[in-house]
Formats: structure tokens, sequence, C-alpha cells
């Protein structure tokens, strides 16, 4: 997937780009029936607090599965698609490496969103253009179910974080809500932004649920020796296709991926 100047001049200068109909519908439609197993197998857990960061939400939920990929052969082949590999080499260079994933779900009426903070602010990476967030919308995103919202221009800045009283892990940060923007998708859209972007998810008002996919890519290059990095090497002379990460080749499964899903769940 080739991307335009114009779509390169975006993200360099506002530190995110989106791209709608990225993921086809049997894309979509095969991550809605793993999202389905995660639900029924109890794979997410809420990680919304009573503003103490500790004590369990009881009238909200922030259900999230992280990492994914341990408990997926589906997720686990995600990230060596072709055209994810493509764009994001496009956006920060190479080579690079799979750095994590999550899914966050949303409830209808009672979906918490997921409060402002840096992907740096975790990750602690020296450059934080050189790591990019992939979100995806597995259900259509709008402002009502609490899509993802982006401060733009200000990823230069590392803010300050602290513990997010109201989630039982996460850290937060403060930010001029009034140039934020908010990213609407139809289900299959991709927001790609890099580390350093102010980012948050609000509440969902609706009484449909809605879920996000977020997947994170790293080059290689920008590794902390300090930290163990345990997803796969996707480009460049380190890369074995998944063959060093999970003893089995794992690149150029994808598509068998999704028809096995949706085969089950025709099933």
């Amino acid at each position: 997937m080739q991307l335009s100047e114009t779509d390169l001049k975006q993200f360099r200068e506002q530190g995110y780009l989106v791209i709608h109909h990225f993921f086809t519908d049997r894309e979509i439609a095969a991550m809605r029936a793993e999202l389905e197993r995660f639900k029924r197998e109890r794979l997410l857990r809420n990680v919304a607090t009573e503003g103490d960061g500790k004590t369990r939400a009881t009238k909200v939920q922030n259900l999230q599965i992280c990492p994914i990929t341990p408990k997926s052969e589906f997720y686990r082949a995600l990230p060596f698609h072709p055209k994810i590999v493509s764009v994001v080499r496009q956006l920060i260079g190479e080579p690079v490496l799979h750095h994590l994933d999550q899914i966050f779900l949303k409830p209808g009426g009672h979906g918490a969103g997921t409060g402002w903070h840096q992907d740096n602010g975790y990750f602690k990476i020296s450059d934080p253009t050189k790591g990019v967030g992939m979100w995806t919308a597995i259900h259509d995103a709008n402002v009502a179910n609490g899509t993802m919202h982006v401060v733009p221009r200000v990823f230069t800045t590392a803010l300050e974080h602290a513990r997010d009283g109201n989630s039982d892990h996460h850290i937060g940060c403060k930010v001029d809500e009034s140039q934020a923007i908010p990213v609407e998708m139809k289900a299959g859209g991709v927001l790609f932004f890099n580390y350093g972007v102010p980012h948050c998810t609000k509440a969902n008002t609706t009484d449909k649920e809605r879920a996000g996919l977020a997947l994170h890519f790293l080059r290689t290059d920008y590794r902390r020796s300090d930290h163990e990095y345990k997803g796969p090497i996707l480009t460049g002379p380190e890369a074995t296709g998944g063959l060093r990460e999970f003893g089995v080749k794992v690149e150029g499964t994808w598509e068998q991926q999704v028809n096995r899903l949706l085969a089950a769940a025709k099933a």
C-alpha cells in the first residue's frame, strides 16, 4: 500500500494519519468473531476503577485484553499483514518490530473511556516519532460511542504523566482539549499515530458495544537495552517470519486465519 506525499506530510507534521476502509469486510468479520471468543472465555477484564486506582468500578466498564498475541493465533498473524508492514515502514522507517497489541471493549451505555496519555509515557523510547500506534475500529467509531480523540502537533513535547485514578494500571496527562480532534471511522478504518501524540477515548453513550484494536510498532534501532521485546521482528536481517519468536512460520498465514474464523462462525 503506497501512501501519498500528502499522507506522509500529514503524519510528519500532525503526528497522525487516518486511512478509511483499511481492512476488508471479511477481515473485520473475523476480528469480531475472535472478539466473541474472547468474551465467551472471559479473556477481557474490567480495568476501570472507582477513582482510587484500586477499587473495581461497578457501574462502568472498560474491558481490556493485553497482550492479545499469546491468546490468539489469529492476532499473532496480523502484524505480518503485508499492508500493515508496508504502511509502518513508510511512516517510521525500518527495520521494525511488533511492540504490543491490545483490545478495549466499551459496552453500550456504561462503557468508560481511556484517559489522555502519550504512549511514550509508557514506552519511553528516545524519539517518540520512531514508534507508531495503529488503532482499528472493529465497530463503527463515532463521538457518541467514544471514538479515539487526538491532539495533533504536540508530539515532540513529553507531557507529565501520573497514575490515572479511573484505571487499575493506566497513567494519564493533561492536555488542551480545545485542540483535540475526534477521529470518526467506519469499521475497518485505521488511525496511525506516533508515540508522542496525546490521545484518549471517551465513554460509550450508545446502546451498542464498541471495540478498538491497538497494535504498536517500533523501529528496532530504538529498542531500549533495559527492556525485553517479545513481539516478532517484521523486517530487516533479524526477521524470521515469526519462527524465532513463536517456533513456527507465521508470516503469510493471515488469510488462512481469516478463513478459519469465518468458517467456524458459519458452522
